[in-house]
């Protein structure tokens, strides 16, 4: 059965648009942040340590992808706000904190609402510009 998720897994990835897998990295890393807290709640040490870990391997990931000759003050300021999440999943896993990994959320899922804007944004345009061509 794992074989077959991450079968299943490799193939979704694979043949998503970047787009879309954009999308699944910031659900995965705000999925890993809440089951983080979570574990936090229950006092459950190392699950809390390793679902932070996840969380933060998904916003490095991010962070390493930034281009910045294309991406200018968007990528540097993205690159400011992935650094703060890193430093608030070192303040979380260090001090127990729950309120990192509160803001960590809310940041992610703010970040996650404004890309799925600007892809929408974009998608409408590529349509309009392809009922322009088409006619």
């Amino acid at each position: 059965m794992y074989s077959s998720v991450n079968l299943y897994r490799t193939t979704q990835v694979s043949t998503s648009s970047p787009e879309k897998i954009l999308m699944m990295l910031y659900d995965g890393a705000i999925n890993f942040s809440r089951i983080a807290l979570d574990k936090m709640e229950k006092k459950d040490i190392a699950g809390k340590g390793c679902f932070i870990s996840k969380a933060q391997a998904i916003v490095a990931e991010l962070l390493n992808t930034l281009n910045h000759e294309v991406g200018g003050d968007i990528a540097r300021n993205l690159e400011r706000l992935y650094m703060s999440l890193i430093n608030e999943y070192i303040g979380a896993n260090i001090n127990n904190s729950p309120k990192s990994l509160e803001n960590a959320i809310r940041i992610l899922t703010m970040l996650r609402g404004t890309w799925a804007e600007a892809i929408e944004i974009a998608k409408k345009e590529r349509e309009s510009v392809r009922i322009r061509q088409a006619g």
